[in-house]
């Protein structure tokens, strides 16, 4: 379940939204001074943040630059165009005025959830235990990281993307040629063949199949 970090020194406030998002669903954490949030980030990365601005010691203003890849929301009695415009311009991915609706601030929590569950999900491909990040162009299994050449990841990729289907030998090299221009059909079969090797020592499983005279294929039955 997501898991929504409260940051507001109002208790009541903080009582009553945690009890909404508790009753959605959500598991929440509260912290009711910017010094304490910083504590509670240290240890644990929630899913997103409920930010007010007005907080004790450090300020919401202060400790939105410290919090990265989280989306916060902040929410906050300053009402003024230019707070919020400079918010959303230094990092906020939401603004709500308080007094706020409770229904509109839950849709606005749902949006943003939404936005960063496919964006997480354009960055990875996972194909039983191998996990592969496209903004890294890295992949790991079950945790151990893998290294692979800049024609291994191509390949792994193009087959990830179409597991379960034969990639034909030509699709392959015409797909990796921005990346890899040098592959040709010869030394395609070597790059499989290392890759495979690669796979299988930390899998115990070659994974890429080859169909006679048409192509490869990624599947959990090699």
């Amino acid at each position: 379940m997501p898991n929504i970090l409260i940051i507001d020194d109002d208790a009541s406030i903080s009582d009553m939204l945690s009890e909404a998002l508790s009753e959605k669903g959500y598991a929440v954490q509260t912290a009711y001074s910017g010094t304490e949030a910083l504590m509670l980030l240290s240890q644990s990365k929630p899913d997103l943040i409920l930010l007010d601005l007005m907080l004790p010691g450090l300020s919401g203003e202060e400790l939105l630059p410290k919090i990265k890849e989280i989306p916060v929301i902040v929410v906050s009695a300053k009402a003024d165009v230019t707070d919020k415009v400079g918010l959303l311009l230094g990092g906020a991915a939401d603004y709500i005025t308080k007094p706020f609706d409770l229904q509109e601030l839950l849709a606005r929590i749902t949006v943003q959830l939404r936005k960063q569950h496919d964006s997480t999900a354009e960055t990875l491909l996972h194909f039983q235990e191998i996990t592969l990040h496209t903004d890294t162009h890295t992949i790991d299994v079950n945790g151990t990281d893998v290294k692979l050449t800049r024609t291994e990841y191509a390949i792994l990729k193009l087959l990830m993307q179409n597991a379960g289907q034969v990639v034909a030998k030509l699709t392959i090299l015409e797909r990796i040629s921005a990346d890899t221009p040098d592959c040709t059909e010869d030394s395609l079969k070597i790059h499989i063949h290392n890759l495979r090797k690669k796979l299988k020592v930390v899998t115990g499983r070659e994974y890429i199949t080859a169909v006679w005279g048409i192509g490869f294929m990624l599947t959990d039955k090699s």
